[in-house]
C-alpha cells in the first residue's frame, strides 16, 4: 500500500487528491496562474485588454500540476481552470500551445462549466470541439490547441498527455488560431480571425 512517505518517488504509485467542485489539485507541485497582463497579444482588443489590466489584472486561467519526469512511458496530468469573463467582447481563453513533440495527443475531460476547444494545425487545418460538465476532448497529434470559456461560471478539465510532450507556446503566439469565440447579448459567436474586430 502507497504512503504518504512515497508520494513524489515516481518509480512508486502515489496518489493525489482533487477538489473536482472547485476545480483544484490539492497541494499542486506547480501552480501556473495567467493574469490579464500574462495574456498581450493574444486577445483581438488591445485596449480593451489594458483597460482590464488597469481595473485589477484578474486571473484569465490557472493550471494546478504534478511534477512528472519529462520521459516517454510517463504521463502528465493538470487540472485546467479557464474563468468567466470578455475582453472586448472575446470570452477569456488560454494561451493555446502546440507540443514540444509535435507526434502527441491530449485529452481533456470537462468537470464544470461550458466552453470550446479550439484546434488548428500548421497545414491551416482547423477544428473546435463543445466542453461540457462528462464531455472528453481528444486532441490528436499535431493539433495545437486553446480551451475558451464561453460560459458564465470556471471551466474546469482534467488533462492527461505523455510525459515527454512538453508545450510550446510560441508558435501560436505567431500564428494566433483562425478563429475567435465572442459573447455578445448572451450569444457565442465564432468570427474569422481575419474578419474580427
Amino acid at each position: 500500500m502507497s504512503e504518504k512517505g512515497n508520494v513524489g518517488k515516481l518509480d512508486f504509485p502515489f496518489g493525489v487528491d482533487f477538489d473536482l467542485v472547485h476545480g483544484i489539485m490539492k497541494d499542486p507541485q506547480n501552480h501556473v496562474v495567467r493574469l490579464a497582463s500574462s495574456m498581450r497579444g493574444h486577445y483581438k482588443d488591445a485596449k480593451a485588454l489594458e483597460a482590464l489590466v488597469a481595473l485589477g489584472d484578474p486571473v484569465h486561467y490557472e493550471v494546478f500540476e504534478y511534477r512528472i519526469p519529462e520521459q516517454p512511458g510517463q504521463l502528465q496530468f493538470c487540472i485546467s481552470k479557464t474563468y468567466p469573463g470578455t475582453v472586448g467582447g472575446e470570452c477569456f481563453m488560454t494561451k493555446g500551445h502546440y507540443h514540444k513533440v509535435p507526434d502527441t495527443a491530449e485529452i481533456y475531460l470537462c468537470l464544470r462549466g461550458e466552453g470550446w476547444m479550439l484546434m488548428k494545425r500548421s497545414d491551416g487545418s482547423a477544428a473546435r470541439e463543445r466542453f461540457l460538465p462528462g464531455r472528453m476532448v481528444y486532441v490528436p497529434p499535431l493539433w495545437g490547441h486553446r480551451t475558451v470559456n464561453s460560459g458564465d461560471e470556471p471551466l474546469i478539465s482534467f488533462c492527461v498527455y505523455p510525459g515527454e510532450a512538453g508545450h510550446n507556446y510560441g508558435d501560436i503566439e505567431k500564428e494566433g488560431f483562425p478563429e475567435r469565440v465572442f459573447k455578445r447579448s448572451g450569444k457565442v459567436e465564432f468570427v474569422p480571425s481575419s474578419k474580427a474586430g
